[in-house]
């Protein structure tokens, strides 16, 4: 039997829903920025696993850095479904405490998309 090994990927596809408007902001160095957060909910667990933590969504950071990302996360509203593809950064910055950092998903495509109410 042979095995193939997986190539490595850093791929991310998320469905949720908006929360809060988009906010675009203008960084120090002239690089315009869109940044939105998306909530998804946690599958239900079952068995022994559903002992864990009782959260029932993720909210996930979300950064638009090209044109075409940066329109279409402006045209979506609060509480409104989205699917985003990009690919997870982790964002180093300073603080008042000192250096920090942060995971969001880099989004390379934004499209508005119905969810179910619920």
């Amino acid at each position: 039997m042979t095995t193939t090994a997986a190539a490595p990927a850093n791929e991310v596809h998320l469905r949720g829903r908006v929360s809060g408007a988009p906010t675009q902001r203008e960084l120090p160095s002239g690089d315009v920025l869109v940044q939105l957060r998306v909530v998804v909910p946690r599958p239900q667990r079952r068995g022994r696993a559903a002992s864990g933590s009782a959260q029932r969504v993720d909210t996930i950071d979300v950064s638009c850095w090209t044109a075409r990302a940066r329109a279409a996360a402006l045209r979506l509203e609060d509480g409104g479904g989205v699917e985003v593809t990009g690919a997870l950064r982790r964002r180093f910055f300073r603080t008042g405490a000192g250096a920090a950092s942060r995971y969001d998903v880099e989004a390379t495509s934004l499209h508005a998309v119905p969810l179910p109410v619920p």
